[in-house]
């Protein structure tokens, strides 16, 4: 058996409040790139499942550009490192230079794709570089600027020029190359997040926090023009992109609107257009980032959510792509409809998808708590968040009914559902276990041990406990109280997760220590062991619908699948599934995985036998 990668859903970019993203695409192939965590991310605005990923830098990613060739694709990351890698033949790194000592927050191409500028952070007086893209020697010196530079770019044509803009409020216009400084602008009353060449160099512009555009000639770099301000946005604008003709400018902002500016001949800008992202009117819905690439028009708010509108029929409604921004630490199937998967990250966001056709929605909730665990049969959805409150929400299509929350006094480690009686689950707490029937605790029971994980039985007359020291403690239910059958001891380290396989004839714990172990229900002995093949500690594993096989998911990241009926030693790996961990598993069907983890991507796996 062998298996392969069928779809991937993929993050949204990274966010912060008070501060632009800066996105950018490659207008030749049509994709666009933008960070999350260590990852940077290529999509294709044609085809949103395409998804490709490039997790080699150690340090949180924090923009990445193409080459004007599109061949190679230059990252930054918060230790001020640029990496140099291509677009093919699986990323081949081509250099690698610390150009900063502090976080990079933007770079560029020069046009001729010779040099490379980058600014951000740094000790000193270093905030802005230029270097050689191959050598990495500096290509000039940049004075003048006293904090956080937060955007530069490259002037598109002969001769060459640099503008920088940052946190002291300056705009500053070098030239070169060996660039030097030529001089400063001080148009603006706050940051200066956002800087752009028109795609013919003959002006640029720059837009600030304190809700203005200034557009200045590209060669001398005097002031000519502002973006209206009757007109103007409500909040701090974050970002700005040019039209490919270069006669109208997009703007993002925190007043939660984006706008097109017809830019007149004398360099004013004159209101066209006001597109409204769809939302619900919270803070997510600020808009933060944008790129006018071809006929698309890509707007991103705070909340992640990735809007396309179509720059020739803008009344058209624009296509919402969106995802996780956080590690993903619950993965649902709906039984009722196997093509369907919830997610929930522990930010308080519960998204579904649908195979083949990707994000399909969020679930609206009324209150947005943090997210532990998150469990679900039929139309119900179970969550227990880390202010010890446990909330049962009714699914109605996209939206959940009434939610009943209660707080069980300490913080929820596990939850289990008994499929068959839904309204029964147990709840692991650290001291004990804690039985709840629709709303209500029915009872709470202290055990001598620290716990760690839990599972009850589909028909709820069984549970079995996992605790800090390794042990599996199996206790019968009888209404509300619990007996203790028997204690079953293999496990070296700290019970992490354990479930009972769909037709109850089985089941199978992992531990913290990389094993995991199948046992048998009825006589209580182990059915497979020496499944020892992760590297790290276990922590989510999942049953296929017939029970024949069992999937673990590691620290190490990696997905191990297990045949039932044949030694471990001929598993199925899937090494490197997710960047930084394998945090949740589900099987959608007999051959098919569906995973998630720490880089905030679900995959989807199918099971195949090997030709």
């Amino acid at each position: 058996m062998m298996a392969q990668l069928l779809e991937t859903y993929a993050c949204v970019p990274s966010t912060e409040r008070g501060r632009g993203i800066l996105i950018s695409g490659d207008p030749r192939s049509n994709s666009i790139l933008y960070c999350n965590g260590r990852s940077v991310i290529i999509r294709y605005l044609d085809r949103p499942l395409d998804v490709s990923v490039y997790g080699e830098h150690a340090y949180q990613a924090t923009v990445a550009r193409y080459s004007p060739n599109g061949e190679w694709i230059a990252s930054a990351d918060v230790s001020g490192t640029v990496r140099i890698w291509g677009t093919r033949n699986e990323f081949v790194l081509k250099k690698e230079f610390r150009v900063l000592s502090g976080r990079i927050d933007d770079l560029q191409w020069s046009p001729d794709g010779l040099r490379i500028v980058a600014c951000g952070d740094g000790k000193g007086k270093s905030f802005v570089r230029a270097f050689m893209w191959d050598s990495g020697s500096n290509v000039g010196e940049f004075d003048g600027h006293s904090r956080r530079v937060l955007s530069c770019a490259f002037k598109p044509t002969r001769p060459f020029r640099i503008v920088t803009c940052g946190e002291d409020f300056l705009v500053n216009f070098y030239e070169g190359p060996p660039f030097k400084f030529k001089l400063s602008h001080r148009d603006h009353a706050n940051f200066v997040n956002c800087v752009r060449f028109s795609p013919d160099g003959s002006k640029f512009i720059s837009v600030s926090s304190d809700k203005k555009g200034v557009l200045y000639d590209g060669k001398t770099a005097e002031k000519i023009g502002e973006l209206s301000s009757e007109d103007g946005h409500k909040g701090s604008i974050y970002a700005v992109s040019w039209s490919p003709d270069g006669k109208q400018v997009l703007t993002v902002s925190a007043d939660k609107t984006a706008k097109i500016w017809e830019i007149s001949g004398d360099g004013n800008g004159m209101l066209k257009k006001i597109l409204t992202c769809p939302g619900t009117g919270g803070v997510e819905d600020m808009l933060v980032g944008c790129l006018w690439q071809n006929d698309y028009i890509v707007i991103v708010s705070l909340g992640g959510t990735i809007s396309l509108f179509t720059a020739s029929d803008l009344d058209e409604a624009p296509l919402s792509l969106s995802g996780h921004m956080k590690n993903i630490n619950s993965l649902v199937v709906l039984k009722s409809n196997p093509k369907t998967i919830m997610s929930s990250s522990y930010d308080g966001l519960i998204i579904k998808w649908i195979q083949g056709v990707g994000y399909s929605g969020k679930l609206e909730r009324k209150v947005n708590a943090q997210i532990k665990c998150l469990a679900a049969v039929e139309e119900d959805i179970i969550t227990t968040g880390f202010d010890n409150k446990i909330w049962r929400n009714s699914l109605h299509g996209d939206q959940c009914g009434d939610a009943e929350s209660f707080d069980i006094g300490s913080q929820p480690k596990d939850l289990s559902l008994a499929t068959l009686s839904p309204e029964l689950a147990l709840v692991a707490i650290d001291s004990g276990v804690i039985l709840i029937r629709g709303t209500k605790v029915v009872s709470t029971h202290n055990l001598e041990f620290s716990v760690t994980a839990c599972a009850i039985a589909p028909d709820g007359k069984e549970a079995i406990v996992g605790g800090q020291d390794g042990k599996l403690h199996i206790y019968s239910i009888n209404g509300d109280s619990l007996t203790e059958d028997a204690i079953l001891e293999k496990h070296r380290g700290a019970i992490t997760v354990i479930r009972y396989s769909p037709d109850v004839s089985m089941f199978a714990s992992g531990d913290a220590n990389r094993e995991a172990v199948v046992w048998d229900c009825i006589s209580r002995e182990v059915k497979l062991k020496n499944m020892l093949y992760h590297t790290a500690r276990i922590n989510c594993l999942a049953w296929s619908p017939d029970s024949n096989m069992v999937a673990t998911g590691s620290l190490d990241t990696s997905v191990i699948i297990y045949d039932i009926g044949k030694p471990p030693s001929s598993r199925i790996t899937i090494k490197g599934a997710h960047l930084g961990g394998v945090y949740a598993l589900a099987f959608t069907d007999e051959f098919s995985v569906v995973s998630s983890g720490e880089d905030a991507f679900i995959r989807l796996w199918r099971l195949s036998p090997q030709q």
